[in-house]
């Protein structure tokens, strides 16, 4: 399955072995056109002569020309108006960064969009927020004066709350989902990146120690590798520099460290993703198109979903995950944020989601949630992190051979040739120690069930080097089960 980090498009998955080789904002136009207001009607007066209801009264005559009041106005047609505010306010808005692409279940990898300038989301976002609270405050206004107009000779029945005390002294029990965000925010950050050229976006991270290590994706940060300029915001406004310590591209994975953090730090418990079962509650935090701090909640869809995901741009090469599904809201600026469970620890980091189309209403911006999103199970992801804050590059398991990427059902092949004409079986490798060779179908890696090359990276990337894993394969026909060691590969080149 492939999908897109935070909306953008898969671009082709590369061909190597386990490991891959070497919103436009809403228009205000949109709303209401010619002033940007919809068209109203006076109500029409009532016909004098003859109570309302009587039958045999006689039909009202026409007003003579120039009498007053005139003639009540045609009424206009409610569905262009309607049409018009529904388009402003469900158009998409904001953050350029969420580029989280999910593993969409097989479905072809669509070409990237090129990355939008900084600063554009934002104007849209603040543009689209605009537009859809004019909308909505001239029909609240409206409905809220003829209501009172109506009501002016009844006694309202409506019961207040004390306000005694007020919000601040409600008690929330712990294992709530209010409980678990307000424990949780503190410890998120909105991240910012920005690439020398001015391009870039905003993503989300979590605090990992107290020495002031945040844990994102690697597309979060990657506009702002090479020169670029990094912040991560506190939703108590306090914004601090960071820098990138370790980045993965093939896990997703990225660490980076706030400059002069703060004494106060508290890292987020981390949970056990491998004792999540479907159907467990979710809560995820983010900053979905540009909007920090917001919490939405789900159930864990499924578990061991095959990813494959790419950050959008014209040169990346794509990420592969085993990933848990969750239908928790997740949308472009969500990718990095922790997908917590009901106790609030975390179990995944939110990476990518499937979306049906590229935009709707007939944009080309990013897609929103469709309930399907994806993360990486946080054992993976901690194990990756704390490679990273070791050594500062990530360190992958491997079994030595290259398989299609193709789309496939029945398993994945390893090729007749590798990458550059190299050996498509390593010499001296895990899977030649093991005997497979070029033409071989790997169906099952322990109990997983092997589908395409992908599927089969995603789970060796779930694994370590060294680990002991049982392959099932079929050759000429034939069923074989044999037992590969991992081996390893230091960095993404």
């Amino acid at each position: 399955m492939s999908t897109e980090n935070e909306g953008n498009p898969v671009p082709p998955a590369p061909s190597a072995p386990p490991v891959p080789p070497t919103s436009p904002a809403a228009s205000p136009q949109a709303a209401a056109s010619d002033g940007g207001e919809a068209p109203t009607t006076p109500i029409p007066p009532v016909p004098q002569g003859a109570p309302a209801g009587d039958p045999y009264a006689p039909p009202p005559q026409a007003p003579a020309e120039g009498s007053w009041p005139p003639p009540a106005p045609a009424i206009p047609s409610y569905a262009d108006a309607g049409a018009g505010a529904g388009a402003a306010a469900g158009a998409g808005w904001g953050s350029p960064y969420d580029q989280h692409q999910q593993y969409q279940q097989h479905q072809p990898f669509q070409q990237p969009q090129p990355a939008p300038k900084k600063g554009s989301g934002r104007g849209g976002l603040i543009a689209a927020v605009l537009v859809a609270a004019l909308v909505a405050g001239g029909i609240g206004g409206g409905l809220g004066y003829t209501l009172a107009k109506n009501n002016d000779d009844v006694g309202s029945t409506t019961v207040s709350a004390s306000s005694d005390g007020g919000a601040t002294q409600v008690k929330r029990a712990a294992g709530t989902i209010a409980a678990v965000a307000h424990n949780a925010l503190p410890s998120t950050v909105t991240i910012e990146a920005e690439s020398t050229s001015g391009e870039g976006g905003t993503g989300t991270g979590f605090v990992f120690d107290t020495q002031g290590h945040i844990i994102t994706n690697n597309h979060v940060v990657a506009d702002a590798l090479d020169g670029g300029k990094l912040t991560a915001t506190f939703p108590d406004g306090k914004k601090y520099d960071a820098e990138v310590v370790g980045h993965a591209q093939g896990y997703d994975v990225a660490v980076i460290k706030l400059k002069n953090p703060p004494s106060d730090l508290k890292p987020l418990a981390l949970g056990n993703s491998d004792n999540v079962a479907v159907g467990d509650e979710t809560i995820a935090i983010g900053a979905p198109f540009g909007l920090s701090n917001t919490v939405t909640t789900g159930i864990i869809s499924a578990k061991n979903r095959p990813v494959a995901s790419s950050d959008g741009s014209s040169t990346s090469k794509a990420s592969y995950m085993s990933a848990l599904q969750t239908d928790a809201s997740i949308n472009p600026g969500n990718s990095g944020g922790p997908l917590m469970d009901a106790s609030g620890a975390v179990i995944g980091i939110n990476s990518a989601i499937q979306s049906a189309s590229s935009g709707g209403l007939g944009s080309t911006g990013q897609s929103g949630s469709i309930g399907l999103g994806f993360a990486i199970p946080i054992n993976q992801a901690k194990y990756v992190a704390q490679q990273l804050i070791k050594t500062g590059k990530p360190v992958y398991a491997k079994i030595g051979a290259s398989v299609s990427l193709e789309d496939s059902t029945n398993g994945a092949q390893i090729t007749d040739a590798g990458t550059g004409g190299s050996a498509a079986v390593e010499s001296g490798g895990p899977a030649d120690k093991a005997g497979l060779k070029p033409g071989d179908v790997i169906t099952k890696l322990d109990d997983s069930v092997i589908d395409s090359g992908p599927t089969l990276i995603g789970e060796i990337w779930t694994h370590k080097p060294e680990d002991k894993v049982q392959i099932t394969y079929k050759r000429g026909g034939s069923e074989h089960t044999v037992t590969v060691t991992l081996g390893s590969r230091v960095g993404d080149n």
